[in-house]
């Protein structure tokens, strides 16, 4: 089959759904993860503004800069020929008018060969939503825990305002979100919003209802450094794994025994 033919789009995505295609997303924020990744089979990668705190060593997502996404995703998008590569739109691209959330996401696309931006927000952001979409730019809504709303909400929280997530999830369908993240909220409101919407739902600390799952990668190989959220299922220990390899060259070193002759010239 034939890369064009294979390629997740957003069409394709969105159809998952109503096919009851489970989805799985994970983040990327480099050529060879996004590659490694993308030959796994996973259907969606999402360069997320998560790279403040996994690769830039922030406490928040709120330090990384448009610019920034963009350099990042720009080798996730070259890396990628099947998933479907989504970008978050940085805090605060999308609360400083309308002309400049599309003008910042109609840059990420240009610049880059992913295919959709995320951003956080619901009915609050249904004009902006409208906005980007009339434009020709597909986006994926984010409710519930909005990390780059952080310092308005005192902390990672989960949140159980039952109303209020019924109403984000469906204001953005309506506006024309073609999917929506849920992020830390009650399994069973997960699961309420997600047989009510026709778009799919991305879980992400919601429970095992919604259509698919993201995580962040570096918490899936146990890269993370400091707390790891409940709702992450660590499939890997790469920390130790890079810790180890890196001592026994360490030793190899200092006892001369690296380089040996197989891996010198004659």
């Amino acid at each position: 089959m034939s890369q064009t033919n294979s390629r997740i789009t957003v069409p394709k995505f969105q159809a998952f759904k109503s096919q009851g295609h489970r989805i799985s997303m994970l983040t990327a924020y480099d050529y060879t993860t996004a590659a490694i990744l993308d030959q796994s089979g996973i259907e969606g990668i999402l360069v997320g503004d998560t790279m403040a705190m996994v690769v830039q060593g922030h406490d928040t997502t709120l330090p990384v800069t448009l610019d920034e996404i963009i350099y990042h995703a720009e080798m996730v998008g070259r890396a990628v020929s099947n998933a479907l590569v989504i970008v978050d739109l940085p805090f605060p691209t999308n609360h400083v008018g309308i002309h400049n959330a599309v003008t910042s996401a109609g840059r990420i696309l240009k610049e880059t060969k992913c295919q959709a931006v995320k951003l956080e927000g619901g009915a609050d952001q249904a004009e902006t939503i409208s906005a980007l979409v009339t434009a020709g730019i597909p986006v994926m809504a984010h409710i519930g825990l909005r990390p780059q709303s952080v310092l308005t909400i005192g902390g990672y929280k989960v949140q159980r305002d039952r109303d209020q997530l019924m109403e984000d999830a469906h204001t953005a369908q309506q506006a024309g979100a073609f999917g929506i993240v849920l992020e830390c909220i009650p399994s069973e409101i997960a699961e309420e919003i997600t047989n009510t919407l026709a778009i799919p739902t991305i879980g992400i600390g919601a429970g095992v209802n919604c259509d698919g799952q993201v995580l962040v990668t570096n918490d899936l190989l146990g890269l993370s450094l400091g707390h790891v959220p409940r709702f992450v299922k660590q499939h890997a220990n790469l920390k130790q794994v890079i810790a180890d390899a890196a001592a026994a060259y360490r030793d190899e070193v200092r006892d001369s025994s690296f380089p040996d002759s197989e891996h010198s010239y004659s």
